[in-house]
């Protein structure tokens, strides 16, 4: 079962785009595009997945909330 997962992208300092996922603590990436990032952030999502799926810990649940606001 595939889940989604808020990622958000924010331009670093050095001029990458530095990608992190906040349902999953600690998992950060970056690159020099954004389809680079998203690239990786992928990447690191599907191995902090794997390795708490090895280890027998749960996996945080994707927490994606919808608000609007009027504009």
């Amino acid at each position: 079962m595939a889940h989604k997962y808020l990622v958000t992208l924010t331009q670093g300092e050095d001029g990458y785009i530095v990608a992190e996922c906040p349902s999953l603590p600690g998992c950060v990436s970056q690159g020099k595009s954004r389809e680079e990032a998203l690239k990786n952030i992928q990447e690191a999502i599907e191995g902090i997945v794997e390795v708490r799926k090895a280890q027998d810990l749960p996996i945080p649940s994707p927490d994606i909330v919808e608000i609007s606001v009027a504009a």
